[in-house]
């Protein structure tokens, strides 16, 4: 039992960047903004969080983090919203962009070009009660306050979408634009605020892995993980629920490769693209089954309507 829940805890810190990064994308697409630039924020605030937790301790490094990550989206709602340019476009150029900045920056900020200092963590906390059953243990002690929050995130956001005027404005905007123009809202607003909220996830998910995964800033530390976040959206159907059990199974990949890599007999390098693999494997299998906002990746102009 002790093993198991070693690596359920493992498989849930392994959770964490995708789910939160995963409920960002949420937002964006269910605007009408694809943001495929969500890896490149999620380097982003790996970095930023890292420079700021050095500097200013870690619950600063986490706030600067979500800042540098929403720049950054904001760039994207700027070039897909109002000068509609491709969507697809403009995140994969975003995603570019970051990498080089945060080379360029850890060169200028930390004299060396691919990882940072070591910064200290944020406080552990532990869920009480249930922290005095032995064999959840590992579990539910020692957690990092960010574990906490992205799950919290997730029925926070399923009740924003599903109960709230905001949510359902949001939604209406990503399914029929035009419609949601002609009732008084405003769909270019409404596409901003989805696209920042996906880059404040996209940075509060960077700054747990520079701050609470690592301790470290590490070049290319995000490793795909916010294309395996959009794969967990698709795979959750666009929903909170389903994006956290396609979050959880990714997560429980890659810890059982971190397990498995320790076995000599198997090439390691075949054990890590197990997460990746298993992305692949998932969309092609359910991608057809899935139904996308009617709207999304299309840009809007009042004129033109």
């Amino acid at each position: 039992m002790g093993d198991i829940a070693e690596m359920l805890a493992s498989a849930l810190r392994m959770t964490m960047p995708v789910l939160i990064t995963a409920l960002g994308a949420i937002y964006s697409e269910r605007s009408g903004v694809t943001n495929i630039g969500l890896e490149g924020m999620m380097l982003t605030g790996a970095f930023w969080g890292a420079y700021g937790a050095l500097n200013y301790g870690p619950v600063h490094g986490v706030f600067i983090a979500i800042f540098m990550a929403m720049l950054m989206s904001l760039l994207h709602g700027l070039v897909t919203i109002t000068y509609r340019v491709d969507q697809i476009v403009s995140g994969i150029a975003l995603n570019i962009l970051a990498f080089g900045l945060s080379r360029f920056f850890s060169i200028e900020l930390f004299g060396m070009a691919t990882t940072s200092p070591h910064v200290e963590s944020l406080p552990k906390v532990s869920i009480p009660l249930l922290k005095e059953v032995g064999f959840l243990q590992p579990l539910v002690t020692d957690l990092s306050p960010i574990i906490l929050i992205g799950i919290l995130l997730v029925f926070v956001t399923y009740w924003i979408l599903e109960k709230t005027t905001f949510g359902l404005r949001l939604k209406a905007v990503g399914e029929n634009p035009l419609a949601a123009d002609t009732l008084g809202i405003k769909v270019l607003t409404y596409r901003y605020y989805g696209v920042l909220i996906s880059g404040a996830f996209a940075g509060l998910a960077g700054a747990f892995l520079a701050i609470e995964h690592t301790g470290m800033y590490v070049e290319g530390m995000t490793q795909g993980k916010g294309y395996i976040a959009l794969a967990a959206m698709i795979f959750g159907n666009w929903n909170p629920i389903g994006a956290f059990g396609a979050a959880c199974l990714f997560g429980f990949a890659e810890a059982f490769s971190l397990r498995v890599v320790q076995n000599k007999m198997i090439p390691y390098q075949f054990i890590k693209m197990l997460p990746y693999l298993l992305t692949l494997f998932v969309l092609a299998g359910v991608v057809r089954k899935t139904q996308a906002p009617a709207a999304v990746g299309v840009p809007y102009s009042r004129e033109e309507h």
